[in-house]
């Protein structure tokens, strides 16, 4: 084997994929609370001296070099609401989002146990309150669903010939679907309401 060759090997040998040229990947919990009547989920509301404050999310955020998933999910619920990490069994992971801006989401579900909840106190520099809706509310609730379109948007200077292309060329566009509930005066939507959907589908 030559050395190049040794060298491709070694580098993508046992590899876990990941999304090519994504810049970041960011990990959330999906939280789960067991009540005599169901399941809830436990959402958070974002401060609002943060980017996208006021928005309702789960707890998570960017993943650190090295770490896991479900390590930066349960590493940003500790910081974000207090509970211990011992104190979420966890249950599976989900389908990841791949967002058009180029970075992966990855959720990881857990149940959390009473003691966990008890637990819970909001970071008021990350989150201006935690609330839970009943799982069944999204189950027997249709979301509004609306989209909107993603157009390429070629510079002038695209070196058609070259390429061997024409002018014309038919670059592929695209669309994203935003499911939208409204629970209690709050809207959950975009992503968050995305990763909803899909655990309950």
């Amino acid at each position: 084997m030559t050395g190049e060759l040794e060298r491709l090997a070694r580098r993508f040998q046992g590899r876990e994929p990941g999304l090519l040229g994504a810049s970041r990947s960011y990990a959330v919990l999906c939280p789960l609370v067991e009540r005599e009547d169901g399941l809830l989920l436990l959402f958070e509301v974002r401060a609002p001296q943060l980017r996208q404050g006021g928005e309702v999310c789960f707890p998570g955020g960017k993943m650190e070099p090295g770490e896991s998933p479900t390590d930066c999910a349960l590493r940003e619920t500790e910081e974000e609401l207090s509970i211990p990490r011992e104190e979420v069994r966890l249950l599976g992971m989900p389908d990841f989002i791949c967002n058009q801006r180029g970075f992966l989401l990855r959720p990881v579900l857990g149940l959390v146990s009473p003691a966990g909840f008890a637990a819970l106190r909001p970071s008021p520099a990350e989150v201006a309150e935690a609330f839970t809706a009943p799982l069944s509310f999204f189950r027997e609730t249709k979301p509004d669903l609306r989209r909107y379109v993603l157009a390429p948007q070629v510079p002038e200077d695209f070196p058609y010939g070259p390429v061997g292309i024409p002018r014309d060329y038919p670059w592929s566009g695209g669309q994203v679907e935003v499911p939208i509930w409204y629970y209690q005066g709050r809207a959950v939507w975009g992503m968050t309401a995305r990763l909803v959907r899909e655990i309950i589908r």
